[in-house]
């Protein structure tokens, strides 16, 4: 690949990115939220209560970025953290009713977001971009092995 192309699909992502946080932090904020927070409130919806090393996992974040979230959300009344019984170091996340009513909140606001962004693209594009971007996502993930050059 050469560097103008390299430097139109790095550019065209950060833009998006970029981008793409800036309006979610837009919508979240009436509902006191920042980006990110929406994610995890939303992963406790569809899932359930759930370790917090385990969130930082499936939210792909730090752990140190999930403490911070779930202090915060704590100290609004949406989750609430316990000791798991097996381990007291580990911390069980769970919803409170406060942070169910609040993912019922966002959940129309990402479809406003994902219908924004996708806004003028065929059907099928969008029907295939979820499995594009985790596509990418998976090549630039930093918890994989690296090979020299994606070999």
């Amino acid at each position: 690949m050469d560097f103008e192309q390299a430097d139109a699909i790095n550019q065209a992502i950060r833009l998006l990115s970029l981008r793409h946080r800036a309006r979610a932090a837009a919508l979240l904020a009436p509902l006191g939220l920042y980006p990110g927070q929406e994610a995890l409130l939303l992963e406790l919806a569809r899932t359930g209560p759930m370790i917090q090393a385990q969130l930082s996992e499936a939210l792909g974040c730090e752990p140190p970025s999930v403490t911070l979230m779930t202090r915060k959300l704590e100290a609004s009344g949406h989750i609430r953290r316990e000791p798991a019984p097996s381990d007291k170091r580990a911390s069980i996340v769970e919803l409170t009713d406060s942070g169910k009513a609040l993912a019922d909140k966002i959940k129309p606001l990402w479809c406003a977001l994902a219908e924004e962004t996708v806004s003028g693209l065929p059907a099928q594009t969008v029907a295939e971009l979820p499995g594009i971007l985790n596509a990418l996502t998976g090549n630039v993930d930093t918890r994989r092995t690296r090979h020299p050059h994606g070999r």
